[in-house]
């Protein structure tokens, strides 16, 4: 049991980073300039698949840099020629724009790359055991990916709180015209915080597609549960995407190791009931259900805290 509880909060804390690591560029996005980008698992596959081919090509760490950039290059081309031209529609263009180019990156990655997985592996650098929890050796990639995924969290919040590039980008959203009069190019700043919100995705793409699966339909399998968390923590607020990562990271991560169901703790049913809906609920064990308990959560704070953890109604 106490090696159980270990490694499940090391890998839940690890998914819950992996999981900010992806939705800080999309919070950064949102917090910024009010555009909620349903392409931004799009820009995380990307990520791997860039971080994958340049590994072949150059090595896994000047890929490292090397793919986020590209993936940044695109975003910014994205907000320059696409959302920069339906921005004066409002936001219902905006997301129809976002939700289409998710697909259609989704099908160029598929005739480029196919649809089976791609051999990405661990770099041989990090591709040891970190430690020894009782009997189990964790990964010092995992470390790695950690460890990144802090670095990234403290840089960003130093960057938008403490910093004049932080503060002029967040003028920019509530007061474009001031932010113009003083000088500064509010189209490009827009711009480049879209660029920089895709280059993180690109990031987490990069570190998490040797440790999971890089494949043409990652993106449909982490979006879902990326808006999830920037819901749950408030729309727009890092501190509330970092909390409602971890949350869901470490929640998911017990649920998967727990086997106990209403069957184990209150014993099976009279069999005189048959086979019924009832009986199988009964059995249905946490672990079954655990991938739908990130969107329980969702509903319930959308009911009772529609503004999320951290988040404004204003927001």
């Amino acid at each position: 049991m106490a090696e159980l509880i270990v490694i499940s909060t090391l890998n839940g804390i690890l998914f819950g980073m992996l999981l900010f690591l992806l939705s800080s560029g999309l919070t950064v996005i949102f917090s910024m300039m009010g555009v909620l980008n349903f392409a931004h698992a799009s820009f995380y596959m990307l990520g791997a698949f860039f971080g994958y081919q340049l590994t072949r090509w150059i090595g896994f760490w000047p890929a490292l840099v090397l793919a986020p950039l590209l993936v940044g290059a695109v975003g910014m081309a994205v907000e320059r020629y696409g959302l920069r031209n339906t921005h004066k529609h409002g936001h219902v263009a905006e997301l129809l724009l976002t939700f289409g180019l998710a697909f259609a990156i989704e099908e160029i990655v598929s005739m480029i790359w196919g649809k089976s997985p791609m051999d990405y592996r661990i770099p041989a650098a990090l591709d040891f055991p970190a430690f020894t929890v009782f009997s189990t050796n964790y990964p010092a990639y995992k470390i790695f990916m950690l460890v990144v995924s802090v670095v990234i969290f403290v840089a960003l919040l130093i960057t938008l709180k403490r910093t004049r590039v932080g503060l002029i980008v967040q003028a920019a959203l509530t007061h474009p015209s001031m932010v113009g009069h003083l000088g500064h190019n509010v189209g490009r700043v827009f711009m480049l915080v879209f660029g920089v919100g895709s280059a993180l995705a690109g990031l987490a793409g990069v570190i998490a597609g040797p440790s999971l699966v890089t494949q043409s339909d990652m993106a449909a399998l982490l979006g879902p549960i990326l808006f999830v968390v920037i819901v749950f923590g408030g729309l727009g607020s890092l501190p509330g995407a970092f909390i409602a990562s971890l949350l869901i990271g470490l929640i998911q991560t017990f649920a998967v190791a727990l086997n106990g169901s209403l069957a184990s703790v209150f014993g099976p049913l009279d069999p005189s009931l048959g086979p019924s809906p009832l009986t199988d609920i009964w059995n249905v064990t946490i672990a079954q259900v655990a991938p739908i308990l990130p969107y329980v959560l969702l509903v319930l704070v959308l009911i009772f805290r529609p503004m999320g953890l951290l988040g404004t109604r204003e927001s």
